[in-house]
């Protein structure tokens, strides 16, 4: 049987299949307004298709658990009840559909504070809905960008409080995962990284010190996540600088570390956290960087990174590079990627009664 169509358990919840979609901001919700960082109909048809396509899990973007820790005004939030509701529609059609739904909760720390993508993700300011952004040292990520606001240490307890918070949204608002943030250059990784973390008290400079924060978020969200649902951990296993950056042997070191603190998935992406390197893009590209994590701790892993067909994404699983591939550019492509890979492998995904014709 093809291992890409063979359910996964982790604590209490079963993933019907190894075909997963990541975290992919839309910058679609208001900037302003009652309906800040609500998702609205475009988020519902968006996630509802690649259910309806047969993906087994579907993360929902990096959703903010403050309105500081957006990345852009048009990011999704959840710090407010009204963003928990609109979030349970999305949630009780995922499950309706088979698709485990989870949730990225999210702080974009020095990175906040930015236009979309196809408005050219430059900074904006005040007259344009944004804000000063944190980070643990007054280092901006480019020239471009403004220099962060130092996080306190009484600010960083409150952000960790948050993302507390917003895990206990993100329970109510009907999502059987919860995943953080510590990749791609946001606040987490931003602490892990002596590039971004110049700091020289007890969140900064050694290793230990480094990993503080990101460890007293786990422990926070873990104390209020149900111990019968997991909690996944995006991370970046390298800055890709040749020094002064966080590195893929941290990132082993690190596993070990998440692992007995109650993660159970590290989502293992790369980059992110320094402006103008040169990340050697291509097919696959991070997945040797998960496989090193799932050989040398007991970490289950997922694999991201231009993984487009099925024939590479079977071999992933059955070389035991990962546990579960996330297809993000392609499952933008193609919603009913998953379905359609299980025709090509001889497997078989759960199809709505409505699309029966197309069997």
């Amino acid at each position: 049987m093809s291992a890409l169509f063979q359910p996964y358990s982790l604590r209490d919840v079963t993933i019907p299949n190894r075909v997963w979609m990541p975290p992919m901001c839309q910058y679609s919700a208001a900037p302003e307004g009652p309906l800040t960082g609500v998702a609205t109909d475009w988020h519902f048809a968006h996630y509802a298709a690649r259910a309806t396509g047969g993906t087994g899990l579907i993360i929902v973007e990096a959703t903010a658990v403050s309105p500081e820790g957006r990345i852009s005004p048009y990011d999704l939030g959840i710090w407010n009840d009204t963003q928990v509701e609109a979030f349970r529609r999305i949630t009780r059609f995922l499950a309706a559909q088979g698709t485990v739904p989870a949730i990225q909760l999210a702080h974009a720390g020095r990175k906040a504070s930015t236009d979309r993508p196809w408005k050219g993700g430059a900074p904006v300011g005040p007259r344009a809905h944004g804000w000063q952004p944190v980070g643990p040292s007054p280092v901006p990520f480019a020239e471009t960008h403004p220099v962060p606001s130092e996080l306190t240490t009484s600010g960083i307890a409150r952000i960790v409080g948050e993302f507390q918070d917003a895990a206990r949204r993100a329970l109510a608002a009907g999502f059987e995962i919860a995943e953080i943030h510590g990749a791609h250059g946001y606040l987490i990784g931003n602490f892990l990284s002596p590039h971004s973390n110049h700091r020289t008290d007890e969140y900064g400079g050694s290793y230990e010190n480094r990993t503080r924060f990101a460890l007293e978020v786990v422990d926070a969200v873990r104390a209020v996540w149900p111990d019968d649902k997991p909690l996944f951990f995006r991370i970046s296993a390298t800055d890709w600088l040749e020094e002064d950056g966080w590195t893929p042997d941290e990132t082993v070191r690190f596993a070990r570390e998440l692992h007995a603190h109650g993660v159970d998935l590290l989502d293992v992406s790369t980059g992110g956290n320094a402006s103008g390197v040169r990340i050697p893009v291509g097919p696959g590209y991070q997945v040797p960087f998960a496989a090193r994590v799932k050989a040398e701790t007991p970490m289950p892993v997922a694999a991201v990174g231009l993984i487009t067909d099925a024939g590479q994404a079977e071999k992933i699983l059955a070389n035991g590079e990962a546990d579960a591939v996330l297809l993000g550019r392609e499952l933008l492509r193609n919603p009913s990627w998953a379905r359609q890979a299980a025709r090509e492998r001889g497997a078989e995904v759960r199809v709505p009664d409505q699309y029966h014709r197309s069997v």
